[in-house]
């Protein structure tokens, strides 16, 4: 078996998941080469959410700032009216992502990032950049065809399309990140579970000055209401702004048992004024397509030395904002183990914590956001057009009537705006992921949520959970977030004033990859109380953060006199698949 290596690692895509890994990797020191058969990025908006999670990755990885330059802003994102048209009748706002009064002190508890949003050709080309600057190495016009894997290593083929030549590549490890149509999921035959294509959207990119309409009432998405929009299973037509508020997508169903319609610019420029409810003069259109609404999820996202992640293993519609989010996740939770691997820090075996965390997310957010699509039914009763309305003013009448049957229909209304929080405003189904696998310590006694775990971010140190934010206050009176003191490709031991034992016991291991913190010393007051209130440890005890900002391990009460320090460290590194 050849022990000659090209690179350490192969990625195979350049979209969110394959460049996050790329920018992980390279951060830590890891050679990496990416591939994508594309002669650039991504070629249309597609996602564009950016949760908080994902901002925590971004943050970490050290571009948050460089994001929240070219995004959207949080306060531009934040309400989805429900309306005959632009012009016309507002039915009702969604206080989304958190931007409202009820629910906005929930989001800058949970966490020190913002939502923003970011299309995915610039996100990538961000990715790509910084990844890059930082060694990557990127290959276009370069199609993967296929790989050969031993107990070394892996060798994959591709064919460069410029030249039309084929070349070989060894590595340590190769990753599919190849998409919805991966051929390395197909190669690999990873156990996928689920439907694809039960429902079809058509999606028209255009250019168009609607600042007049929106500006005062700024939200990324405006559902239209009408007889013109109720078609497919969402019932209602949407107005996605790409950049606020010159440039949009139009989207509404299409019956996919018909086939694919063929939809003229002279459908689409009718579409659009009826959307906006008078004629748009000077209109851009850029680009009709057409996709389809996905539910599967891989099981089991590797085998041997080849592993798979984004949208390769979880495929689902754009609903809830999770797409992007969560690849950007894999990459993230995957990025270290290989590293650690890599650099002799892990035992190979930590790599099984990868599938065993990962997909029990992507189940859970294929469910979710196919679930939120779902559940426009509800919105779709209210308005009736499929219970025999035929015209917006018989819509209208029907919600807006002073009688008590349609006293009855807007309380229907409002039952059905707040099942969509599980949509917009979930912050739970973002943030409240719970890791178990052989890189964690679980604790035996079940977790009790206090709050309904999809809609509120339930914050503890219980190993595999994120570790809380809150604010702690240097030397100098700056604030930094407990977020910014764990990761940067390390593990860090947070103990208090009282923790000195555990300070010294990780000096005696003399670790490359471990810190220690002692919260509370001159560098990390917590002037605010908030991480006494959050951290449920006593001062003595002591939490082991991840590279990933998750919780491995963690001891709460005051050690017992005459408790060995050392022996627990080292018992607990090796439990979780680290080499002392």
């Amino acid at each position: 078996m050849s022990t000659h290596y090209d690179t350490d690692v192969l990625v195979i895509g350049t979209g969110p998941a394959g460049s996050t890994l790329g920018l992980a990797l390279v951060s830590y020191g890891i050679g990496v080469q990416l591939f994508t058969q594309f002669n650039w990025l991504a070629n249309s908006p597609r996602a564009h959410i950016t949760n908080q999670r994902a901002m925590e990755v971004l943050r970490d990885l050290g571009i948050e700032e460089q994001v929240k330059a070219i995004a959207t802003p949080w306060q531009q994102m934040g309400e989805s009216l429900l309306t005959t048209s632009l012009v016309g009748e507002e039915i009702a706002r969604m206080s989304c992502w958190g931007t409202g009064d009820e629910r906005h002190g929930d989001y800058i508890k949970g966490s020190p990032c913002p939502f923003v949003d970011l299309i995915q050709p610039k996100m990538e080309a961000l990715l790509v950049k910084n990844a890059a600057e930082r060694g990557a190495i990127y290959n276009f016009n370069t199609e993967y065809l296929s790989h050969t894997q031993d107990e070394h290593g892996v060798t994959a083929t591709f064919l460069n399309r410029v030249t039309q030549t084929e070349f070989s590549l060894r590595a340590k490890y190769l990753i599919g990140m190849d998409g919805a149509r991966s051929k390395i999921v197909e190669e690999l035959k990873l156990p996928l579970e689920g439907v694809m294509a039960r429902a079809g959207t058509v999606y028209v990119t255009f250019k168009a000055d609607l600042s007049k309409y929106v500006a005062h009432r700024p939200a990324i998405l405006q559902w239209i209401v009408n007889p013109e929009a109720s078609f497919g299973d969402l019932g209602m037509g949407l107005l996605r702004a790409i950049q606020p508020w010159n440039e949009w997508i139009m989207g509404w169903g299409f019956d996919i048992s018909k086939g694919e319609p063929q939809v003229t610019e002279a459908q689409v420029r009718a579409r659009l004024n009826t959307f906006v409810g008078e004629e748009v003069q000077q209109v851009e259109i850029e680009k009709v397509s057409y996709w389809y609404v996905n539910q599967t999820w891989a099981t089991q996202y590797s085998v041997g030395r080849v592993f798979c992640g984004g949208d390769a293993v979880h495929r689902h519609p754009p609903s809830s904002g999770l797409g992007s989010n969560t690849c950007m996740q894999d990459a993230f939770n995957l990025g270290w183990k290989l590293a650690y691997v890599l650099k002799g820090w892990a035992k190979p075996a930590l790599l099984d914590s990868y599938s065993d965390e990962r997909a029990p997310v992507g189940k859970q957010i294929v469910a979710r956001a196919n679930q939120s699509r779902f559940d426009y039914k509800h919105l779709k009763a209210v308005f009736g057009f499929d219970q025999g309305v035929q015209t917006q003013a018989e819509m209208l009448q029907r919600i807006f009537a002073e009688t008590p049957e349609a006293a009855e229909i807007r309380e229907k209304l409002y039952q059905a705006l707040a099942i969509k929080h599980y949509e917009f405003n979930a912050q739970g189904v973002e943030l409240n992921q719970r890791y178990l696998s052989n890189a964690v310590l679980a604790e035996t006694d079940k977790e009790i949520f206090v709050q309904d775990p999809q809609l509120y971010l339930q914050a503890t140190t219980r190993p595999g959970a994120k570790l809380p934010h809150t604010w702690l206050i240097d030397a100098q009176g700056y604030k930094h977030s407990t977020l910014d003191i764990v990761g940067k490709g390390r593990f860090t031991l947070l103990t208090g004033l009282s923790g000195a034992a555990w300070k010294a016991a990780a000096a005696r291991l003399k670790l490359d990859y471990l810190d220690v913190i002692q919260i509370g010393s001159r560098e990390h007051r917590d002037v605010y109380a908030t991480w006494q209130q959050k951290s449920e440890i006593a001062d003595a005890g002591a939490v082991l953060v991840r590279p990933d900002g998750y919780v491995a391990w963690r001891m709460q009460d005051t050690p017992e006199q005459g408790f060995d320090h050392l022996a627990c460290l080292t018992q607990v590194f090796g439990e979780i698949q680290l080499n002392l």
